[in-house]
């Protein structure tokens, strides 16, 4: 339950999102954000809010600790749809965690990946990365690489 307890606190994010999906596209675009992570539910959880001050948006992630079955569900929310997306599931190993699910992408069927690792007390590498045929293929399309705040 105490994976992402190197999470909390105030961060700086350097983004890198892919602007054209499933299209073999380089079109990376580059963007700061500032993140704070705070636990949730007694450690069986934890939130995290983001802000993209030159996207004019945010996000929020709320993940939770599945006490039975020893799993990390992730869940993000942000401002511009005002929806919960649905959740990855899955644990850290050996210093990186791995999360997958279901999804869609402009109304077909997709499966997410998320990938935290080079992890720190002062920086993490969160990465994104779908996979349009069941996961045969994976196309990395987010990456952020976080820098704890001075304090």
């Amino acid at each position: 339950m105490n994976d992402f307890d190197f999470l909390f606190g105030s961060w700086h994010v350097t983004n890198r999102r892919l602007g054209t999906l499933f299209a073999g596209a380089d079109d990376w675009h580059e963007f700061p954000g500032v993140a704070t992570c705070r636990p949730a539910l007694d450690h069986g959880g934890n939130i995290d809010e983001i802000a993209f001050p030159t996207l004019g948006s945010s996000g929020l992630t709320l993940r939770l600790f599945d006490v039975e079955r020893k799993t990390w569900s992730i869940y993000w929310a942000s401002s511009r749809t005002g929806t919960l997306f649905p959740p990855v599931v899955g644990t850290f190993n050996d210093g990186r965690g791995d999360f997958y699910g279901d999804d869609t992408h402009e109304g077909r069927p997709i499966r997410a990946h998320f990938i935290w690792s080079h992890i720190t007390p002062d920086s993490a590498r969160w990465e994104q990365e779908f996979s349009a045929d069941g996961g045969a293929t994976w196309e990395s399309n987010w990456v952020m690489e976080l820098s704890r705040q001075n304090a």
